[in-house]
């Protein structure tokens, strides 16, 4: 396919998640069906148009005073692309695939309107009623953090440390642009790419089913170090999920001591079985029952939370979501928390750690939600968790956001990772 082919693929799978309100990823699976001659690079092409197009939402439609699926996708290619209306004109001539061309109007809003005319929440591309908190959280600077989630995300690997290193894995993916991380110790990233490039399929690779690594962003695993789980330990995963952090601890517990995967979604959790084999992990017991978790009680040396959010931190992968998002699901997610953390926090022994983990960037769900937690439960305080950072990373590491000194925020703008907030508790023994 030419480039007007797969803008008009584009377009259809914008007027279709738009239409039946369906999640990005569906509607991009039912259009690679319903056109099987489209090619892996095409379909590679029309994701990113449509990825792009929906992270920078509002402001393409600013810039293009129409805010319809045509319009978005033709803004990628102006803007994100970097194309000129005459060599898009060129590029389409004769394509009878390829879209009507921009119409008159188009092309005036779109070297006339200023981004700097529009609505602050434009300019940051964020539902309206989300501004203030991104204003909470992160003051003046709340329009770099906004602006930083729409741009196209990196896929970042960590080292499993159980059967490889760092140089040996990156000499296996040397021909994807592999690279170390800036902090996270295990970390590889491949950077995101421009216009149309693909990013490598990592899974297909023999590295991978041999479990030298696995998909995990530099900021989830950023955050699992942190918990600094030591060998001999009893760990509780409390919201296992996948198991991407569950896999971390028990990596950095050398198999020694015991990790405990929990998550009341079995469908969540089922994934871990497999990893777990392939990781070649022997510490790890997976529950998918609260009765199975009673004789845990008070026990534990560490547990994490990593509690269910809004998922605000992870806009640059899941830009659909962000246009889903309603106060009510923002205090939906507050009530899932604080159980979440009560129920937790029953499994900590005296003199044992709490953390709490969430990848959003609000502080409703975050600081709010400690400063809720440490009032209603004295037993626990918070504690900084700045010094295992500086042990783990160093002092020129980069530094992520902390507004008292104590809990962490990671963002795009500050880490260029996901984003993510952690918390380290300490119940008093």
């Amino acid at each position: 396919m030419r480039l007007g082919g797969r803008l008009s693929g584009a377009i259809e799978v914008l007027n279709d998640i738009e239409t039946r309100k369906r999640p990005v990823a569906d509607a991009l699976k039912d259009w690679g069906l319903a056109h099987r001659f489209a090619g892996s690079g095409d379909r590679a092409a029309i994701g990113n148009i449509v990825y792009d197009a929906l992270r920078k939402r509002l402001s393409h439609a600013w810039l293009m005073d129409d805010d319809s699926p045509f319009a978005l996708g033709y803004a990628v290619l102006l803007r994100q692309w970097g194309l000129s209306p005459e060599a898009l004109g060129a590029e389409f001539e004769g394509d009878r695939f390829a879209p009507a061309p921009l119409s008159a109007e188009h092309l005036a809003a779109f070297s006339r309107r200023p981004l700097s005319d529009a609505p602050l929440h434009v300019q940051g591309d964020i539902p309206e009623w989300v501004e203030p908190s991104l204003v909470s959280a992160f003051g003046d600077r709340w329009i770099a953090e906004a602006e930083a989630l729409t741009e196209r995300p990196t896929l970042d690997l960590r080292v499993n440390t159980l059967k490889a290193e760092r140089p040996k894995v990156l000499r296996a993916l040397e021909r994807s642009g592999a690279a170390a991380c800036k902090t996270a110790r295990f970390g590889i990233r491949i950077p995101a790419g421009e216009q149309s490039a693909r990013l490598p399929n990592v899974t297909a690779e023999i590295s991978f089913q041999k479990g030298w690594f696995e998909v995990q962003d530099e900021g989830s695993q950023i955050v699992a170090d942190l918990v600094t789980p030591q060998e001999g330990e009893q760990v509780l995963d409390y919201c296992a999920g996948g198991g991407g952090k569950t896999l971390a601890m028990a990596a950095a517990m050398n198999n020694k001591g015991q990790v405990h995967a929990y998550d009341a979604d079995s469908r969540r959790l089922a994934p871990i079985i497999e990893r777990l084999k392939r990781a070649g992990t022997r510490n790890v017991q997976v529950h998918d029952r609260d009765a199975e978790l009673e004789k845990l009680h008070g026990r534990m040396d560490r547990v994490l939370v990593d509690a269910p959010c809004t998922g605000t931190g992870t806009w640059r992968r899941r830009p659909d979501t962000k246009w889903r998002l309603t106060p009510r699901n923002l205090e939906e997610r507050i009530i899932q928390q604080q159980d979440a953390l009560a129920q937790a926090s029953r499994f900590v022994r005296d003199g044992g750690s709490l953390y709490y983990v969430t990848c959003s960037v609000l502080p409703e769900e975050n600081d709010r939600q400690m400063e809720a937690f440490t009032a209603a439960n004295p037993a626990f305080e918070v504690v900084s968790a700045l010094p295992a950072w500086d042990h783990l990373y160093g002092a020129d590491a980069v530094r992520p956001i902390s507004r008292d000194g104590k809990t962490l925020t990671l963002t795009p703008a500050t880490t260029d990772t996901d984003g993510f907030f952690f918390c380290h508790l300490k119940r008093r023994g």
